[in-house]
């Protein structure tokens, strides 16, 4: 159990796949000028990630290493991914409209989210085992969920900061981020 632990940790704070892997920047910048917005996004990236790796670790473990497709992974898992985003777009469509519609066009993108392909792959590429892929994959959509919801607030309070002419906008956004990213770089000694 403590294994679990570990790797949840690990992949909520020291691989955080926002502010350690770099991945997700677009909905990370995107979608974060509302804390409620940043919610309903991090919310349904995280219901697919732990999707995705629950459909596509099978289907590479007991499918494409016996057939020896293990090169069509990316596209394979692309597709997979694609089908789950269109199954929560219709989800949100019928049961959060305003959700769905204040997301707009970035719903549509949790398909080319980088963050999505990356903890699927990153599951594969660690060997873990089922079990491990899943807590895994619930770990970084929660980092990524806690990176929305983090930048949410520090956006906030940028609508009221006194800010330099050359930093409004979107150059004050990238220092943040980066800012963001070097404390939790803090995070690597944490998981041994």
């Amino acid at each position: 159990m403590t294994d679990m632990v570990k790797i949840f940790i690990s992949a909520l704070l020291v691989d955080n796949v926002v502010f350690v892997q770099y991945l997700a920047i677009c909905p990370f910048i995107g979608m974060t000028s509302e804390t409620g917005k940043a919610t309903g996004m991090g919310l349904a990236t995280t219901f697919v990630i732990v999707l995705a790796t629950a459909v596509t670790w099978p289907l590479y473990k007991l499918v494409m290493v016996p057939l020896g497709l293990q090169f069509l992974q990316t596209l394979f898992f692309i597709l997979v991914i694609a089908s789950l985003v269109q199954l929560v777009e219709f989800y949100l469509k019928k049961s959060a409209p305003s959700l769905y519609s204040s997301m707009g066009i970035y719903l549509s993108l949790i398909t080319t989210n980088c963050a999505v392909l990356g903890v699927t792959i990153n599951c594969i590429g660690k060997n873990y085992d089922y079990a491990q892929s899943i807590v895994y994959a619930l770990g970084s959509a929660v980092g990524f969920l806690l990176s929305m919801v983090i930048m949410s607030g520090v956006r906030d309070r940028l609508k009221t900061a006194k800010l330099p002419a050359a930093f409004k906008g979107t150059p004050i956004l990238f220092v943040a981020a980066g800012l963001l990213s070097l404390a939790f770089l803090g995070f690597k000694g944490l998981i041994k």
